[in-house]
């Protein structure tokens, strides 16, 4: 199964990469969750957020190409319903559009009938790195709100 998402966002194609791949920029909209990597091709990336106990994501970098093309398998951590679902793989890719940018994010290999907790968090992660880069204010969505609150 292959769900594809696409967002054109006022931007240039290296502050886009920088979003994606800088940590504190990307746990701006990506639900305040840290992505850490060397990013270069054949390394790890980690997912962590400061409330959660463990890692949330973890896979591999298969494809760097700044500012243009990154590739990665996906392996979801975040509960026992997500983590049997397996590895799967997202692209990002990046085109220039004049003064704005293309941004399709491809997340596939997945099984048919995956669970939708694996993707369904796009629109909300694409509509916040939008939002970010183009008037540097955070969006307020339900993923966001998450880990928001204290522990009791």
């Amino acid at each position: 199964m292959e769900k594809v998402f696409e967002i054109y966002i006022k931007t240039t194609p290296e502050r886009l990469w920088e979003a994606i791949t800088d940590p504190e920029l990307r746990s701006k909209y990506n639900f305040g969750v840290r992505v850490e990597s060397d990013w270069t091709q054949g390394s790890s990336y980690t997912s962590r957020h400061p409330r959660a106990d463990g890692p949330l994501a973890e896979g591999e970098n298969v494809e760097v190409d700044p500012p243009r093309r990154l590739v990665q398998t996906f392996h979801a951590l975040w509960s026992d319903d997500v983590k049997v679902e397996g590895t799967s793989r997202v692209t990002w890719e990046i085109e220039p559009v004049a003064d704005s940018c293309r941004l399709r994010v491809i997340h596939d290999e997945l099984r048919e009938g995956a669970n939708d907790e694996l993707f369904g968090g796009w629109p909300m992660i694409l509509s916040g790195l939008k939002t970010l880069l183009e008037t540097g204010e955070e969006l307020t969505t339900p993923g966001s709100l998450m880990y928001a609150q204290q522990p009791a």
